[in-house]
């Protein structure tokens, strides 16, 4: 069971990896054009982003689990 366990924690992590090393790869200077008007966000900006991206992440999570 434990097993299992971390066997799907490492296929999410390495899903994630591929993802965000997809954007960078397929349009750099689009993404860095992004994470420089990023730097300019607010502290709180930023925090609500995550936020925003946790929720969207569990509801994801519950339909596809679910």
């Amino acid at each position: 069971m434990i097993n299992i366990m971390w066997q799907d924690i490492f296929t999410a992590i390495s899903l994630y990896l591929i993802l965000e090393g997809m954007i960078p790869f397929i349009n750099p200077n689009g993404f860095r054009s992004f994470v420089t008007r990023m730097s300019g966000f607010s502290d709180n900006n930023l925090r609500m982003i995550g936020f925003i991206s946790m929720i969207i992440g569990l509801v994801l999570l519950f339909f596809v689990r679910g």
